[in-house]
């Protein structure tokens, strides 16, 4: 991985051995969407209506000299059902697109997964380029894993299908309520998790308490670190067939509990997290009682849905847990830390499951 820095700029670059793209992070960076705009041919623009609502004088401003298409798309999760991506491909195929059209996606991960799925799908595969306007897609817009839920779990249907380009502009985090700032902490505090003991550390330092969490100081220094140690991860294993599991941290559990209790994507990987250290503690592979005593009070710190535990039925998230595409047969696997930035892909069993729940929910009534 290549990492540019150019005086406030922040340029990623990608380090395939074809087909590579930028991450551009920084204020102000949808203007450098101009540039990725294919001439004489559809630019199409699907965004997120609550986006749109919030951010459309911003936007237009930017791209009012260009001849580009605006579709608005439902908000979040709701946009990614196969009957809506039925809807929505039927109406791009109506507007006569062709294999040099693009799509652009302006929109959280619900979006990016959404619009990614249609372009590698449309006519065997078109150009898209992420324009990513939360906390929680730093993450889910890179790596090329697009793709919409099925009745009986999430991301269940999807492809690999890279970017041209990722715009990371700072300037629409400031309208995100508190719960997607944690929904995308959730995924920069899993990157430092997977990087050192020292990274976690030091953020939950940075950010004790909602309240600190909330005003993003710094925000761009660990969005960077969460980038960077995605792109070291996919780069190495773009089809996820070793290390790129591990990304899943904490997602075995919360994918579940996320599609169970529609709690934010990133609350519910943060819950996971912590499911897996009961798992791990019960197994004396690395946490024991302080550290989960510790993360369930960090994660009360900062507002966490801890009590959704409380009304959740484990029967049925262990269905869904069963549908989770690491799983090898009939066999629930977790991504499991076995020491300091070293995980670990392990068989489950229904029975710990069930332990480490009714543990889990006895701790954080405590």
């Amino acid at each position: 991985m290549e990492l540019k820095l150019l005086g406030d700029e922040m340029i990623f670059e990608t380090t395939y051995t074809n087909n590579n793209y930028p991450i551009i992070l920084k204020q102000n960076a949808l203007a450098e969407l101009n540039q990725y705009l294919k001439a004489d041919e559809q630019n199409i623009v699907l965004i997120d209506q609550d986006v749109y609502r919030f951010h459309k004088d911003y936007i237009k401003s930017h791209l009012q000299d260009q001849d580009i298409k605006f579709l608005t798309v439902m908000s979040g999760e709701s946009c990614k059902q196969m009957s809506y991506f039925e809807s929505l491909s039927e109406k791009l195929l109506s507007m006569n697109i062709t294999r040099q059209s693009q799509l652009i996606a302006i929109g959280g991960g619900a979006t990016g997964d959404f619009v990614g799925f249609l372009a590698a799908t449309l006519l065997r595969g078109i150009d898209f380029i992420q324009v990513p306007t939360t906390l929680l897609a730093h993450d889910s817009a890179i790596g090329g894993k697009v793709g919409i839920n099925a009745s009986v779990g999430k991301n269940l249907i999807g492809a690999f299908h890279r970017p041209r380009a990722v715009i990371y502009d700072i300037n629409f985090l400031e309208t995100l309520p508190h719960i997607e700032i944690r929904s995308g902490y959730g995924e920069i505090f899993k990157h430092a998790i997977l990087n050192s003991e020292s990274d976690t550390l030091h953020l939950m330092d940075v950010y004790p308490s909602i309240k600190e969490l909330a005003q993003l100081k710094n925000i761009e220094d660990y969005l960077k670190m969460g980038i960077e140690t995605k792109l070291k991860i996919v780069i190495e294993d773009e089809f996820e067939g070793g290390v790129r599991k591990h990304l899943n941290l904490g997602h075995t559990f919360g994918h579940g509990l996320e599609y169970l209790t529609k709690i934010a994507h990133g609350e519910a990987v943060m819950i996971g997290i912590l499911f897996q250290k009961v798992i791990n503690k019960n197994r004396n592979m690395y946490d024991n009682t302080s550290s989960v005593h510790l993360f369930i009070n960090y994660l009360k710190e900062l507002g966490y849905p801890l009590n959704v535990l409380n009304h959740a039925d484990i029967e049925q998230i262990f269905e869904y847990m069963k549908k989770d595409k690491k799983n090898i047969g009939q066999t629930i696997q977790m991504v499991l830390q076995n020491g300091e930035a070293s995980f670990t892909i392990e068989s489950v069993s229904k029975e710990e499951v069930l332990d480490a729940f009714k543990e889990l929910k006895s701790l954080i009534n405590e």
